[in-house]
């Protein structure tokens, strides 16, 4: 058996993951497992990664979890070019800074803008209060800020003029909050043209690819009962 990736593209690290894949050839199988129907908490699924999340890797005998793991991993045995993640130590370093700060920074508010503004309410029919969905946004947007000054600046990319692995986890995060109509990237020029950048250098059709079934989320149909007990415990979290 060849390489198998275990992915939804609800999700924002899978869609990373799949991206990266895609753009350097790198053949696989990809294995849906689908979280709003709670497959990942499956006994099926927890032999392969008993974290019971997604993304996950099995290459033959050999199984891997998390996302930013799946990347070097996928980046190392293919010998993906250099600029995904670069040999030079300053440019690594910098890529290795944000993805160190993401996950509890923009990832945190861009999952609860998505699920606040957009699934609690049209899909799984939660109110959300009005206080918490305004300062879930006021963070969004002090991380936004944080992204462009701090990691942005005046380059082209994250990491400098390439396309890196900074770039890919960043925009499949930020995709999550437009899907929910959040506006991102209208009053911040400088992030707009990041985004161009990084669709281009991905490629329009891929980038479009990977992101159709969470830019129609809104229009999936009302959660059913086992769904939202399968959510229960993400909506506690989420709602904080």
């Amino acid at each position: 058996m060849g390489l198998e990736l275990y992915l939804d593209l609800l999700s924002q690290p899978c869609r990373a993951v799949y991206i990266f894949a895609k753009k350097n050839r790198i053949p696989f199988e990809l294995r849906t497992v689908e979280l709003l129907k709670g497959q990942h908490h499956s006994d099926a699924f927890a032999q392969v990664n008993p974290l019971r999340k997604v993304p996950a890797l099995k290459d033959g005998d050999f199984i891997l979890a998390e996302s930013v793991a799946i990347l070097l991993y996928l980046s190392r045995k293919y010998e993906a070019p250099d600029h995904w993640y670069p040999q030079d130590l300053k440019a690594r370093a910098r890529v290795d800074e944000y993805l160190a700060w993401q996950h509890t920074a923009l990832r945190s508010s861009c999952t609860r803008a998505m699920w606040q503004k957009m699934m609690f309410p049209v899909i799984l029919g939660e109110r959300v209060p009005p206080e918490t969905l305004a300062s879930t946004l006021a963070e969004l947007d002090w991380c936004l800020q944080l992204l462009e000054d701090k990691f942005l600046k005046d380059e082209d990319f994250l990491a400098g003029p390439h396309i890196s692995m900074a770039d890919l986890v960043a925009i499949t995060e930020l995709m999550h909050p437009v899907s929910a109509g959040c506006q991102v990237f209208e009053s911040r020029p400088k992030l707009a043209a990041w985004r161009q950048r990084v669709e281009t250098a991905v490629g329009k059709d891929l980038f479009q690819e990977a992101h159709e079934v969470v830019m129609k989320a809104k229009d999936l149909p009302p959660a059913d009962t086992a769904m939202k007990e399968n959510l229960k415990p993400l909506i506690q979290v989420l709602l904080q």
